[in-house]
């Protein structure tokens, strides 16, 4: 029986020490979950509640812990050396499965410090990881709806691994970060046309006056791009030919003074002198300069490429139009805005500022130079090129837009002067005599039978169209010589050329200036100044040659 008393007694006791057991077990347990909640609780530096404060605190900072971490610490410790065999007997299975061994935080440190393999932590390191109980499973998962809204955007920012503009660094302050480039911003209205989607569904959700406003301004942005079109399409350099190569090309060098009319604008440059004139060009370079007597020309002259484009789309043998004045690059603004206004079809320009331009004529390849300083004439005539010194009729004549009309004299213009003096020096009675013993011979060329030439060159171009009779370039031959004594000579020098003359008028000494009015040409190049004066006097418009023995029998 004494036996059995003791055996009792000790069953007991050992009953009693496993309660107890249980109940520090379970009293350790509720203080270690206390201790976890209140940290969860635990908010940050802005106020804002913090959810789990292992993951976002650094390994290695040196912040104190708080009471609520030291009671848990400690009571951990303790239940860690009183029931370290005991807690594997009474442990459940369940509780060994929600409390896998601790993990080290995924949040990527700088600077890893080595582990310990002591369990027992000091409290100026990291904070022990509390054990993970299904309660503290379910915390994780859901997320309690006190959590402010810059702790949502901050778990938001670490769940896509980016960077955290408020990161702390190493010494526990705040890191800032450079914010990367925003794109450009774009209203509602400029983003508006790229999502149909969304403009149907706004639409719907406007009122009655928004969708009518909204209708406005669409009709008003379709009217306006419409106007733009329209005001595009009527531009002539929309549809501007390219001009020709100068190889391939007849360049006509055209002074501005030739082109336009430009005599007010003299008449200060010579008073006033060169600051004056350029004051005054600058003040109207919006004013339109008037026609000068190569205009008409200029225009026929368009005319006749236009026609070559139509027949002949990739030929290169048309006429190149060159403005080559003395002008400063100033007036230039003036010039190109009248050369707009009227159509012209004028893209090179030299302008030297004071400087002769009879230097760049042979650098532009130039065939004809018209200008109205008769210095500059004598100049390029001089240097083998042909020109001419325009001057314009008297009177308003009007003239054909469909046909080029180009009127020469014979001696000394197509032709040398060799005839021409003959008559200046020895008389007609000599000069006749001359001409019949001479007739089988050629005349030698005189400054306009290379032009002449070009346009010869062009007109058999038409013909090989059949168009002849519809040809948009006419020349005329009108002579002072009799063409019983003297004419044979002349037509044979040019078949021997092989050129065509359309009309040929032997005048025997009368007047031109009656037979110009008939035939309204667009030039009429002549070496005597008397015929230029007659000319001029009823409205043709005329072109001096200075070349030859008329020149010095004139005065």
């Amino acid at each position: 029986t004494k036996h059995k008393s003791i055996k009792t007694k000790k069953q007991s006791k050992e009953s009693l020490e496993g309660e107890k057991r249980k109940e520090t077990e379970k009293s350790g347990v509720r203080l270690s979950n206390q201790g976890s909640q209140e940290l969860l609780q635990k908010s940050d530096s802005r106020g804002n509640i913090v959810r789990n404060q292992w993951s976002r605190t650094s390994r290695n900072s040196t912040k104190p812990p708080s009471v609520e971490e030291s009671r848990s610490r400690n009571t951990s410790l303790k239940l860690q050396n009183s029931s370290t065999t005991s807690r594997t007997s009474s442990a459940s299975p369940s509780q060994h499965e929600a409390s896998p061994p601790p993990q080290p935080s995924p949040q990527p440190s700088p600077v890893l410090p080595k582990t310990q393999p002591d369990p027992v932590v000091p409290l100026d390191s990291r904070p022990p990881t509390p054990p993970e109980t299904e309660s503290n499973n379910m915390r994780k998962k859901y997320d309690p709806p006190t959590l402010g809204r810059d702790t949502r955007e901050s778990r938001n920012s670490q769940s896509r691994d980016s960077r955290s503009c408020e990161s702390r660094d190493s010494h526990g302050q705040p890191r800032e970060y450079s914010r990367t480039t925003p794109t450009e911003w774009k209203s509602y209205s400029q983003r508006r046309p790229h999502y149909p989607a969304s403009v149907q569904m706004d639409r719907d959700c406007m009122s009655e006056m928004q969708q009518q406003k909204l209708r406005e301004e669409d009709e008003v942005d379709e009217a306006y791009w419409a106007s733009v079109k329209l005001l595009y399409e009527k531009i002539p350099s929309c549809s501007r030919p390219r001009p020709p190569k100068p190889k391939n090309a007849i360049t006509i060098a055209v002074s501005s003074r030739a082109l336009f009319n430009m005599v007010d604008d003299r008449r200060i440059y010579e008073e006033e002198g060169l600051e004056k004139y350029m004051e005054y060009q600058l003040t109207n370079e919006n004013v339109i300069l008037t026609p000068g007597p190569a205009f008409r020309f200029v225009k026929a002259l368009q005319h006749v490429n236009a026609r070559l484009r139509d027949l002949y789309p990739d030929d290169q043998d048309l006429f190149d139009i060159v403005l080559m004045t003395n002008n400063h690059a100033q007036v230039g603004v003036r010039l190109i805005n009248s050369v707009n206004h009227y159509g012209l079809l004028i893209d090179r320009f030299c302008l030297t500022g004071g400087k002769s331009p009879i230097g760049y004529l042979k650098a532009y390849l130039t065939n004809l130079y018209l200008s109205a300083d008769s210095e500059k004439v004598q100049e390029a005539i001089q240097e083998g090129i042909a020109s001419a010194t325009m001057f314009d009729g008297a009177k308003d004549t009007t003239y054909c837009d469909t046909q080029l009309r180009v009127a020469f004299d014979g001696d000394a213009v197509l032709f040398s002067d060799e005839s021409e003096q003959i008559a200046k020096e020895h008389g007609l009675d000599k000069f006749f005599q001359h001409e019949t013993l001479f007739e089988n011979k050629p005349l030698a060329q005189g400054p306009l039978k290379g032009f002449l030439e070009d346009l010869g060159r062009l007109q058999k171009k038409f013909y090989a169209k059949d168009e002849r009779l519809l040809c948009p370039i006419r020349t005329y031959l009108v002579t002072a010589r009799s063409a019983a004594s003297s004419g044979a000579r002349v037509l044979k020098t040019l078949r021997r050329w092989g050129l065509e003359i359309d009309e040929a008028l032997f005048l025997a000494g009368a007047p031109k200036a009656p037979i110009l009015v008939k035939i309204r040409p667009h030039i009429f190049f002549d070496d005597q100044m008397f015929h230029i004066e007659g000319a001029k006097k009823l409205g043709t418009i005329t072109a001096h040659v200075p070349y030859g023995a008329g020149q010095k029998y004139h005065n």
